[in-house]
Order: C-alpha cells, then structure tokens, then sequence
C-alpha cells in the first residue's frame, strides 16, 4: 500500500531501514550466509548450547515420546512433567522456592508486571530498560516513572514523592542488552527495602553469564534473598527458548492465576523444555564455559580497546561499538560483512538518536582465531573512521 511504501522511503531515507538476513547453518561461531562462512559476533548463544550435542539429543528424545506441539495453554492440557521439572531445575539454580516457565522473554514481561501492579500503583523503570518491560509497564496501568540510567538519587527522590501512595515497583535489566553495563543492584535493593517496594530483575543477559556458576545478577553481587523477583531467558546462554518467572511459592501460584500470557497461551513444546533441562544441567556440571566465554570477552575488548574504538562502558560479553550516525554504522556493518564478521548496526528506536553502535558479543565457542579475525575486520573499520 502506498502509505506504508512512502513510510520506508523515509526510512531508508534517515538510515534507518531494516532487512533480513538468512542464516543456513546451525548457530554457532562461525555461520553460513550467502553461501560464505561468517564469524557470527551478534549472538546471544553466549554459551555456545545452541548446538550443543546433548541439548540436541534431549529434544529429540522428548519428540519421540511427547510429539512436538504442547497442544494448548498448561491450564488446559498443555502441561507435562518436563515442565514441572524444568520449573524445579530453574528454581534451584536461580535459589529460589519456585519458577514458572513462559513462552518468550516478552510474553513474561508483559504478563508478570500487569499482574504485580494497576491503576493507582506506580512503576520505577530505568531509562534503559529493555522494550518489552516498557510494553509490559503500559499494560498495566500504572503510573510509569523513568529514571536516568542507573541513577540511584532519582530513584529515591521518586520513590519519597510518592510514598503513602498505591503499591511500588522498580524494575531493571541486571545486564543492559544494548551497553552490555550492569545494573547496580545492591543499591537499587537497599532502596526497594527502605521503601518498601517490590523489586523486579530481568535476567535475560545475565543468567548463564554472571556469577561464577551462571546464576546471574544475585549470585554475582552476593544477595540472598527471595523477595527479589527474577525473571529471565531461556533462549539466550541456555541456547533454547523460552522464559521464567522465579521467586516464593505463592507469587508464582498468583501468576499462574493472574498473568495473562500464560493463561491464555499454548505452552512451550516438552522438546523446549528437555533442551533446557538438559543445557542448566551442563552448566551446573562444568563451569569450563562460563570461564571460556569472559576469558574470549577480554581478549576480544583488549583488541578492540587497541583499535583506539568506543566500547561505551562494557561489563559484559555484550560489546557495543559506538558510531555515533545511523548511516554510517549501516556502513560500518556493511564494510564487517565484507570482512567476514556477522554485527549488525543497532539504530534508532532501538538506541536513542545519535547513539547507534555496533552490538558485538561473543560466545565461549569463539575460538582465538576467529576473534584475532574479528579485530582484524574492526581494524579495517578503524582506518575507515580515521580517513
């Protein structure tokens, strides 16, 4: 239609155009597009068990007994025991009294925070804060206040305006999906306990990555406590797909009662869940990978450091590159792909105008030569920069 065809020409007019690119190979450090094999630096595999052998061989075992298709929502006929296990598996490791698996990261954000607050409650969410606890925020209708990235005195400033009024969340990525920062937690905590609110942590980046055992932000800072709400990934350094809720008993019973998108959606496949049964269960056997994957993480930021390139803070796997202009980190993508590195350029809406970057990660699966090669083609777009 002619609306939506004027819509992209301004698009692609500002940078800002998106495409698709297909991938024929199975996710890993190196991946065939266009008939070229590619370092792939803009996964989220961090653990590289997306095609891990066992996470494989689990599902296709679960396949054979339980089919493929769940069937229909877990309140209907959808549940099984591999997810009953898996809830108790992502409980334990998260150390928590229970969990409850969703569909996607989104579908958990935008179930769980509609059912902890309302109309008349407020929500504390950093200006940061990945887009589907922003969706997840609106849908619940209550009073959204967003405060600078990581700034703990706005916090606490908002918080005493609105004391003695409705129910209070805050709200944070423990990891910032497009700064690759940490969240400081043990301040935001300290606060959410002052002024008696909720807290509520996304893990998506930070299960599997932080914590000497992968169990994330908490285990990371040192926190024991079960009044923290943890939500995270399973698609993510797990290698499979899906999400979860993880806190007390009695909250997950209230979102097995109360969150829309898991009652009202087909559940996960059993395969889904076996994969991911089977991929906390390498994790918890052998920390080699964790260790792997920050050891390729300082390699690969040293180089890129070397290059004279922005990094913007990084803390984590995830790497930004700073550009600065749309265009010309599309162009800066562009020159990595003729270099045989997969990193596209994130623009706006994702980042803030004037903010775009290349995101760049990498995996415990990288090899030395294939990230020697990564900041060789980063190199080439350094001299680019400089002309």
């Amino acid at each position: 239609m002619e609306i939506f065809k004027k819509e992209l020409e301004e698009l692609n007019q500002k940078g800002l155009v998106r495409t698709l690119k297909r991938i024929d190979s199975a996710q890993g450090p190196r991946v065939t597009i266009d008939r070229r094999e590619i370092i792939l630096l803009s996964s989220n595999n961090y653990l590289g068990l997306a095609n891990n052998t066992r996470v494989k061989e689990a599902a296709i075992r679960a396949i054979e007994r339980y089919g493929f298709g769940s069937g229909a929502s877990r309140l209907i006929s959808g549940n099984t025991a591999l997810h009953e296990e898996l809830e108790e598996k992502i409980a334990r490791f998260k150390g928590t009294e229970s969990a409850l698996i969703f569909n996607s990261g989104y579908t958990a954000n935008t179930g769980v925070i509609p059912a902890l607050v309302g109309k008349g409650d407020f929500i504390y969410s950093d200006e940061f804060n990945h887009a589907s606890i922003i969706d997840g925020s609106r849908l619940s209708r209550a009073e959204i206040r967003i405060y600078p990235h990581k700034d703990m005195n706005s916090i606490e400033d908002l918080l005493k305006r609105d004391a003695g009024n409705g129910r209070k969340l805050i709200i944070t990525d423990t990891v910032f999906s497009m700064d690759g920062d940490i969240a400081p937690l043990k301040e935001i905590y300290e606060l959410a306990m002052r002024y008696d609110a909720i807290l509520m942590i996304d893990e998506a980046h930070a299960t599997g990555v932080l914590g000497k055992k992968g169990r994330g932000a908490i285990e990371h800072f040192g926190l024991e406590n079960n009044d923290i709400i943890q939500m995270g990934t399973l698609g993510k350094a797990l290698g499979t797909f899906g999400a979860y809720a993880a806190g007390s008993k009695e909250l997950i019973n209230f979102f097995i009662n109360k969150s829309r998108s898991f009652i009202f959606t087909t559940s996960l496949p059993p395969a889904v869940a076996a994969a991911t049964i089977e991929a906390l269960n390498i994790i918890e056997e052998d920390v080699s990978l964790i260790k792997r994957l920050w050891e390729n993480r300082k390699m690969f930021l040293e180089g890129l450091h070397y290059l004279g390139l922005n990094t913007s803070g990084s803390e984590t796997p995830i790497i930004p590159v700073f550009i600065g202009d749309a265009s010309k980190t599309s162009k800066v993508a562009q020159l990595l792909y003729e270099n045989s590195v997969y990193a596209p350029a994130i623009r706006p809406p994702t980042v803030p105008h004037g903010s775009s970057r290349i995101r760049t990660t990498v995996m415990a699966t990288h090899t030395i030569e294939d990230i020697e090669k990564a900041i060789e083609a980063f190199k080439t777009v350094a001299e680019w920069q400089r002309k």
